[in-house]
Parts: C-alpha cells; sequence; structure tokens
C-alpha cells in the first residue's frame, strides 16, 4: 500500500474551493467529502483541505505514470490486504522514480554513536504505591485527595505509619491486596508523571510528595531499580538502516512531489512549494 506523502501541514480554510483543477481535471467536491473521512483534524475545514490536498497528490502521481506508460498489477499486503489499481500504479510510479541509496556502514555508526540514549534498555524499577483516588474533574475531591495523600506521607516518613498496612487501609489501587507492590515496572508501563518520579528517586526512598496524575495523589517507594544496559551495535544496525532509508525515502517524495506541482496546472487550492521545486 502507498501513502500519499503531505508536504506541510493543512491549514483550515475559511471556504471551501468550489472547484479544485490539476491540469484541467477536476477534483469533485464529493470525491474531496469521501476522502476527508480519513483524514483526522480539528475542524471539517482542516480535513477538507488535508483531503483536497491529498487528491491533488494523487491525481498528479496518476496522470504522471500515465505519462510515463507505468502500469502494474494490484498486490496484496502482510494482512492480505489488496491494493486498488490506483494504488499499484502508484506504487509502480514510485519504485520506478522514487530511488534512495542503501544505508552503508559507516552511516549506521555514525548514527548510532550520535544517538546512544535511543538504544539502551530502559531502566527496571520495582516499586509500590498508595494511591488516593479523586475525579479530576471534580476540585474539590481533589483537593481533599491531596490533603489526605500529604498527611499520609507525613506519617510515612515520620515513622508512625507503616507503607503496607496504609496501603491496604487507603490506597484505591488493587495492588493494595498485596501492601501497594507493582513488582517491577518498566517505561512505558505507567502514566508519564509516575515514570517522571521514579526516574528522579533514589532506592529506597519515598517520593517527597505525593505524585499527582489523572487519577489522583499517589504515594511512592522505590525498592530498587535495575540500570539498562547499552545495546550493541550489531544487535540494532539493522533498525538503523531502516530508520535512515525510510527517512531518505521520504525526503525524496516530498522532492519529488514538489517537482511535480511545479511542473502542473493547479487551480482551486494553494500548493506549498509550488513555485519552488526541490528538485531540478
Amino acid at each position: 500500500m502507498v501513502e500519499i506523502v503531505t508536504l506541510t501541514a493543512p491549514r483550515p480554510a475559511g471556504r471551501r474551493p468550489h472547484e479544485i483543477r490539476v491540469d484541467g481535471i477536476a477534483i469533485s467536491r464529493a470525491d474531496i467529502a469521501h476522502e476527508a473521512q480519513n483524514h483526522a483534524a480539528a475542524d471539517p475545514a482542516a480535513a477538507w483541505q488535508a483531503a483536497a490536498h491529498a487528491l491533488v497528490v494523487r491525481q498528479l502521481l496518476l496522470a504522471e505514470a500515465d505519462r510515463l506508460g507505468i502500469a502494474a498489477v494490484p498486490e496484496e499486503d502482510d494482512e492480505d490486504r489488496c491494493e486498488t489499481e490506483e494504488e499499484a500504479v502508484i506504487r509502480a510510479l514510485l519504485e520506478e522514480e522514487v530511488k534512495v541509496p542503501t544505508a552503508d556502514e559507516d552511516t549506521c555508526r555514525r548514527y548510532f554513536a550520535r544517538n546512544p540514549a535511543l538504544f539502551r534498555t530502559g531502566d527496571l524499577y520495582e516499586v509500590a504505591h498508595i494511591l488516593i483516588a479523586a475525579d479530576p474533574a471534580d476540585a474539590g475531591a481533589r483537593q481533599a485527595a491531596r490533603d489526605q495523600a500529604e498527611a499520609l506521607l507525613t506519617g510515612l516518613l515520620s515513622g508512625a505509619v507503616v507503607f503496607e498496612a496504609a496501603a491496604r487501609e487507603a490506597s484505591a489501587c488493587p495492588s493494595r491486596e498485596v501492601g501497594g507492590s507493582l513488582g517491577q515496572i518498566g517505561r512505558g508501563q505507567t502514566v508519564p508523571e509516575f515514570e517522571t518520579a521514579l526516574a528522579a528517586m533514589e532506592p529506597g526512598a519515598l517520593h517527597p510528595v505525593p505524585v499527582e496524575t489523572r487519577y489522583g495523589f499517589h504515594i511512592v517507594r522505590l525498592a530498587h531499580r535495575v540500570a539498562g544496559r547499552a545495546l550493541p551495535f550489531e544487535m540494532v544496525r539493522e533498525a538503523i538502516a531502516g530508520h535512515l532509508e525510510l527517512s531518505s525515502w521520504h525526503a525524496a517524495m516530498r522532492q519529488y512531489v514538489s517537482l511535480l506541482i511545479g511542473r502542473a496546472d493547479i487551480r482551486g487550492i494553494s500548493m506549498e512549494g509550488a513555485q519552488s521545486p526541490l528538485v531540478q
């Protein structure tokens, strides 16, 4: 399947165009309305603009394939979805016209060396918490939950309250049944605010203030941290090459579409870069 690349983010229009033409070929309002269903946008005008833009690009690609005499047989993807005839023609055109070099060893190693944080396993945290729940839309309930969490944390820090007992009594999380223990968790397994708090904590400590999330206020205790490790280049070389080649392909695709825009007579819609194609 081929995804049409949008050159720039569409700008909502004050009113929809009456007619769009690409080298004399009209793109109907009905076609734009149907295509708009495929474009998530903040408002209908933005979806309409994005759909019109995509259909202009599609028409340019189909016209260029016709000019070059390119034909293709529809293929199925890994999920057994079959291309339409137009999708097959566009795929064949891009395979012929948009070519990018293979990422070589030196290029991959440079990317690996410049981005060490991308190529390591995440830290693991052995953590327990006590959740004082509150509806984020209820300001009064939020304040009451904050006050309760702060009072409970004060008791824990002073030693007057035992964490596991407090979790069983006060926590709104099912982990209360095991004294608040969440076991080992890693990146992406909890909400961002919780992850940020864990990253700043020392093992064996309580977080100094209740951690606020959409669920309420958490009293957090970090038992252990297992530091992530750097991955060897050999393990990620294929993924790096794929990323670099895909990035190059998208850049080349944008250049190619810009060139087609610059050559075409497009009326009824503004296409960014139409007067100054990126490829000469």
